[in-house]
Formats: structure tokens, sequence, C-alpha cells
């Protein structure tokens, strides 16, 4: 049967007291909206996302335009969830079985929801519960003798008896559409709350002796919502655990798990080790013994085997081919490619350009739009002048050749095969190959240059 997926996303989200609405939050990375229609997204036989927006709805929008499969349904007043899940009752195919999910639920898995729809099955409803320690400000699931499930209660129409059940609701439903027309309609709002409540189905499947299916997740920390910002760190916690957890089965040493952060995905190799306070961005994917030191940050980078990236280094959109050595504080930006067994040390900065194999620039170096070739040295404060104001350039620097400290490369500019650049050069012209080349001005003293005073009035 194929499947439609409901998201409510509309609540208001007081409690994160924030001016941002809260399924645009963010945790690894990631708004909540986008963890949640992934997850749903990543089933079977899904034919159509509806997320159900309210607060705030012109930002959630605008936020959410990447998103060009999902159909989005205005819920104009905020009535309660069983009045969000009728504003889609116009769009749903009656032939689909409905899933539910919500917003700010942003754990729950894939593997947990396809095992729901499987053991929800058809013609019955399905409720996913969970089983907490401490159910406070949750609905109850009210059982009979036979521990069939009878209904929901909300915490504030809960008798005290009804308080300590310790199985909740989570809210995620499965049920076909054709029981949600039928059903929806009949909603009232004669509650504490004065809302809609899309809990009363169970109820209404129980009048009518449709079997209610009841799965569980797989980890029950995949139901937890973020109502506050103090949940929402929970939420970010637990979630990496997970990833560095699944990282660490895969063969990555980790020094302290706790202290790495997954913004994205990590494609793991054996033996990697990473060290504390490192941050991935985007897909970092990681060599066979390669070495990521501490406060490393690496975003959308592929490290090849042998690398070793220490510590404080921030690396983005680039390619650090196997065995070279990159850092302390170095940073390598986007489009950069570091070739086999270069070394690109402290202070050192490369933009868009390709650092051949064996090549060094070790010290306070800046190279930018640049084709640097293999057994390359550059010399400490060497920089490529790649800006004109207006346009960037090209520098070439070929095999062997050697720049000296503090030279600057004004861009367009070639520097030959085996060419040695004198330090502090500033070269405009092509530099031929296998030849020094000097341009200093020349050095003058003036004998009669005085060192400026300091007023008295500025002490």
């Amino acid at each position: 049967m194929a499947l439609s997926i409901v998201i409510l996303a509309g609540g208001s989200g007081t409690r994160m007291s924030s001016n941002l609405p809260k399924v645009l939050h963010k945790l690894a990375g990631k708004t909540l909206l986008d963890h949640v229609i992934d997850s749903a997204e990543a089933l079977d036989d899904v034919s159509e996302v509806f997320v159900v927006y309210g607060h705030m709805g012109e930002t959630v929008l605008s936020a959410m335009q990447h998103r060009s499969n999902v159909k989005w349904v205005e819920q104009k007043e905020r009535l309660g969830t069983g009045h969000a899940v009728q504003q889609v009752l116009p769009l749903l195919n009656p032939a689909n079985q409905v899933l539910i999910l919500y917003g700010d639920v942003p754990l729950i898995t894939p593997s947990t929801l396809s095992h729901f729809v499987t053991a929800s099955g058809k013609n019955q409803l399905g409720l996913l519960t969970a089983v907490v320690s401490d159910p406070s400000g949750l609905g109850r699931i009210v059982r009979d003798e036979h521990q069939h499930v009878l209904g929901i209660v909300e915490e504030k129409d809960a008798t005290d008896l009804e308080k300590q059940i310790k199985e909740i609701n989570t809210g995620i439903y499965c049920v076909p559409a054709e029981f949600l027309l039928k059903w929806l309609p009949k909603l009232s709002n004669h509650n504490a709350q004065k809302e809609y409540y899309l809990t009363d189905i169970v109820s209404m499947a129980r009048q009518e002796q449709i079997n209610i299916s009841v799965s569980r997740p797989r980890k029950v920390e995949e139901t937890y919502g973020a109502n506050t910002r103090v949940e929402l760190a929970r939420l970010e916690r637990i979630y990496q655990h997970w990833q560095t957890q699944e990282l660490m089965l895969h063969g990555i040493t980790m020094y302290d798990p706790a202290r790495v952060d997954i913004r994205g995905r990590v494609i793991p190799a054996k033996d990697a080790i990473v060290d504390v306070n490192v941050v991935f961005e985007g897909e970092v994917v990681l060599g066979e013994n390669c070495i990521i030191g501490p406060n490393a940050i690496l975003k959308n980078v592929r490290v090849g085997k042998g690398v070793e990236i220490k510590a404080n280094c921030v690396l983005e959109d680039c390619v650090i081919e196997q065995n070279a050595i990159i850092g302390p504080f170095a940073r390598i930006r986007p489009g950069s490619v570091l070739k086999e067994g270069c070394h690109i040390g402290n202070f050192v900065e490369i933009k868009k350009s390709t650092i051949g194999k064996g090549s060094k620039a070790n010290h306070l170096a800046y190279v930018g739009d640049s084709i640097v070739g293999e057994k390359v040295n550059i010399g400490a404060g060497a920089i490529t002048c790649n800006y004109d104001g207006a346009n960037k350039h090209q520098t070439v620097i070929e095999d062997e050749a050697f720049i000296g400290s503090n030279a600057s490369l004004v861009a367009p500019v070639k520097i030959g095969k085996a060419a040695t650049i004198g330090a502090g050069s500033v070269i405009s012209k092509e530099a031929p190959a296998g030849k020094l080349t000097v341009a200093r001005a020349k050095q003058t003293t003036i004998e009669a240059w005085t060192r400026p005073i300091k007023d008295k009035k500025d002490k």
C-alpha cells in the first residue's frame, strides 16, 4: 500500500524563547524538520509528503525551499493536533496508508518507522508507544485488564491513577486514510485544552472494534521532542553519541567521543584516529590510518590514507591525498587539492589551489588560485597576489621551484621549473626555469632621518 506522510510542524514553540520557529532550530547542523523529512523520505512506497505549518509560516517556507518534493499545507488556526491533520484531508489519497509524524521529534529513525509501518498493516490503527520513567506532561496509554488499548488520556485530563501510567503516547500513528476521512470530522474539543485531539481516534477505533496495533521504537530516545533549548541540547548529545558510537564500531579510534561533533556524514576507514574537539560538517571521507588532531574543523573534505592533520586546522571543500601533513593552525579553503606527501605548515592558507606531490609551505604563507608543481618549496611569509581589486588571477609554479621568504608573486605569473626566487622579491613577470630571480628595491640608508617621538600630550 502506498504511503502518505503527514508531518505536523505548526506549533509556536513558545518555550524555546526564540524568534525562530521551533522546527527550524538545528540539531547537528540540520533543522529539526529536515531530520524528520529525511527519515520519512527514506521509507519505501512513499507517494507524498505533507508538512502542516502555521506559526511564522513564511519563515518556515523560506527556510525550506530546498524541499521541492514536499507539499505544504497551512493551519491558519492552531486548534490542536487533530485540527492540524484535518487540513490535509482534502489532499489525501483515500487508498493510502497515512504515517503521522512531528517536526520537533528529530531522532526518529527510518528503521523504526519501517518496522512500525509494516507492523501496522492494513485495516487497523497503528500506534507507537514508549515506556518512560517520567511521563509528566505526556499522554498516557490506557489499557483494559486484557492489555487491550482503550484510549489515550492527556496529562491535564488524567486522573491521579492514570497519571501513574508509564506507557506514553508518542503521537506517531499509522492509519488508513479512509479511517481518517471518517473519524477526524467527528472530533470534538470538549477537554481542558479546548483543542481537537488526534488521540481521540484511538477511542473511535476501539468503539468500531478496529484492531489497534501497538509498536515500540528501537530506542526510546527516538521519540523525544524538543520543546525547550535544554531538551534540544539533550537531543544533540544523544544524536552525537549515536554517531560516534557507529564510527567507532567501524574502526575509528576516538580519544573522547563526547568531545566530537558530527554535523553531517562521516565515511570511516580502519584505524583512523580522531582527537578531541573535532567538528565534522557536510560529508567527510577519512582514509585508513589518518590522524585528525585536536580542535580541527573539517567540512566536505576527502582525507587520504596516512594523512596527518595537526591541531587547530580548518579545512573546507578540499581533497588531501595520502601521507600529506597539514598544520598545526593551517587553513585549507574550498577548491584546493593537496597531492601526496605535501606539507602545509603552521599559519599557512591555501585557497582554490593544487599543491603538487611532495611540495612544502611550512610557515606563514598564502597560496591562492595557483597550480603548484611537485617538490616545490614555498618559504615563510611568501604569498601569491591573486586579486587585483576586481578579478582573481592564476599563479603557476613549476616543479622543484624554490620561493624565498617574504616573496610576493603578482598574478598572473609563472615561475619556471627549478627556478629560485630570492627572499623579499616582488615577482610580476615570468621567472625563467633554473635561474635565480631577484626583484628588490635598492637598499638605501637615510643618514639625516630621525625616529619620531611621541607627543607628550598623547602620553
